[in-house]
């Protein structure tokens, strides 16, 4: 059956048929953005509760590990970094001081080592000859990341999302490992509380995409409540 289109659309729009399809699309994407603003809003609130009640908490550890660092070798307390956060975005990170005090000059000379391969994007190694004394235990035990609570309070970080990376691992990402700097870098995240160091890269970056795609304030809660049994047993971290 032939039917002339402007009859159609003007017999539709007699019936009211395109007002309430309008309104309904309206109505949805009006929830839509309500509902993402509301997320957005109780993950920021959850980091900044979080953040100062462990920067008060965790006191007496960064007073200790602050005079250790300083009795051992006399050198800095703090190591200041500079890594890629949401979108790209570069942002001074902050850590204890676990290495010596010219680890990234020696760097170059134990890629061979690299337990991520020796043209890997990240580097790790379990027996890293430039960490110090101080600065085995507190990796153990992750204290030396105490600091970045810091970042979290200033809104550059999260409590819970990928691990920042640094700009040079930046610099040989694949397309589809861009897809990991679209939320705030966290504290930690899937891969820190099943397995840490001991997954490679290309699993790291699937489970930040899986974190990513079912993102909650529930699911960030169930990780951080993981988070302090990976901590006290240290599985993967050095």
């Amino acid at each position: 059956m032939n039917v002339d289109p402007a009859e159609y659309w003007s017999q539709i729009d007699k019936d009211g048929e395109i007002e309430r399809w309008s309104r309904n699309a309206r109505r949805k994407m009006a929830i839509w953005r309500l509902t993402i603003y509301a997320a957005r809003a109780l993950k920021r609130g959850l980091d900044l509760v979080g953040s100062l009640g462990a920067l008060c908490a965790f006191s007496p550890f960064f007073i200790i590990t602050s005079l250790l660092i300083k009795l051992e070798d006399r050198g800095p307390i703090f190591f200041c970094q500079n890594r890629v956060g949401a979108a790209g975005r570069l942002f001074p990170m902050w850590k204890f001081r676990s290495m010596v005090i010219n680890a990234d000059q020696i760097k170059d000379q134990l890629l061979e080592a690299n337990q991520h391969g020796e043209a890997g994007v990240t580097f790790k190694m379990k027996d890293d000859p430039r960490i110090t004394k101080v600065g085995k235990w507190i990796r153990k035990l992750s204290i030396d990341e105490l600091p970045q609570f810091y970042n979290v309070l200033r809104g550059e970080m999260s409590l819970v999302g990928p691990r920042p990376p640094l700009p040079r691992e930046v610099a040989t990402y694949k397309a589809s490992h861009l897809r990991r700097l679209r939320v705030k870098p966290g504290i930690t995240c899937l891969w820190q509380i099943g397995g840490r160091s001991e997954i490679d890269f290309e699993g790291q970056v699937r489970l930040d995409l899986e974190y990513i795609r079912s993102s909650s304030a529930f699911f960030d809660c169930s990780i951080l409540l993981k988070t302090l049994p990976a901590v006290l047993f240290g599985k993967g971290a050095y």
